[in-house]
């Protein structure tokens, strides 16, 4: 039997801001010890949520502590990755280095955290990995290429992750949320060149996308879900959470014609 329950020990990163935190939070009212990550935690302790330091895109950052919790705890029951960050720009004008560190954390910074855990989980034969995806890791947004990458490609892993943790007793699942009212929106990296060709396009896009998002769904709606995941036996492959027409977007992309549905993109966002 796998299923999780309160008294549980789970680890939650980039929980400082946002999604995370509100996870976190939920889950430390309901019973679970939680541990929160971020890179420069402001207290040892809030709402309940044991703070640590840990820099996703660090090895020994990550090793660290996650060797702290198992010295504390001597377990982790589950862990919800969820840190990361956006930028937006033309594909041809994105610079790679900034390119380079949107994977570095919102892909390799899920990985190391994944690897780091699953030892502990193995020896136990159970665990939860939850992985914060993105309904634009499943229809890409114009001038939101690389963020749309790096969720793609999280989606991929936790295909596979999911076949090759089974037989260990561990349940692996990816949560997509659409737009929701955080402060991802101001944190949001933008990059284009003085006098771009793409500049007007960009900034109407981007227009609408911090519209929606400012107006989206609360992140207590991504906690109670991310709550109830972590009380199943199984779990399905993906979950969205999100505004009811976002949903009905990413399903009218698997029966429409792909023009048919570029069309309807580009036209949403203005571009």
């Amino acid at each position: 039997m796998t299923t999780q329950g309160s008294g549980d020990v789970v680890l939650v990163t980039g929980a400082t801001s946002g999604l995370g935190r509100a996870c976190a939070e939920r889950l430390a009212a309901r019973a679970y010890r939680v541990y929160g990550t971020g890179r420069k935690p402001s207290a040892p302790e809030a709402g309940g949520v044991i703070l640590l330091s840990m820099d996703v895109t660090d090895d020994q950052s990550v090793r660290k502590a996650v060797r702290e919790i198992l010295d504390r705890e001597g377990r982790i029951d589950a862990v919800v990755c969820n840190a990361g960050y956006g930028i937006a720009g033309p594909v041809e004008e994105t610079p790679l280095a900034e390119a380079k560190a949107q994977f570095e954390t919102n892909f390799f910074g899920t990985l190391r955290t994944i690897q780091a855990v699953l030892p502990a989980m193995r020896a136990a034969g159970r665990g939860r990995v939850l992985v914060v995806g993105s309904m634009a890791g499943l229809a890409g947004v114009p001038y939101q290429s690389l963020y749309s990458a790096a969720k793609f490609a999280l989606e991929g892993l936790v295909e596979a992750l999911r076949m090759e943790t089974r037989a260990f007793g561990i349940r692996c699942a990816i949560v997509e949320p659409g737009d929701t009212r955080t402060g991802f929106t101001d944190a949001r990296k933008k990059s284009a060149a003085p006098g771009s060709p793409y500049a007007a396009a960009m900034e109407r896009s981007l227009g609408v996308m911090e519209k929606e998002e400012r107006n989206g769904s609360d992140p207590a709606v991504m906690a109670r879900l991310v709550e109830r995941l972590l009380r199943k036996d199984r779990l399905r492959v993906r979950y969205m959470v999100g505004p009811g027409f976002q949903k009905l977007a990413m399903t009218l992309k698997r029966v429409l014609p792909s023009r048919t549905y570029e069309w309807i993109m580009a036209s949403y966002y203005r571009v």
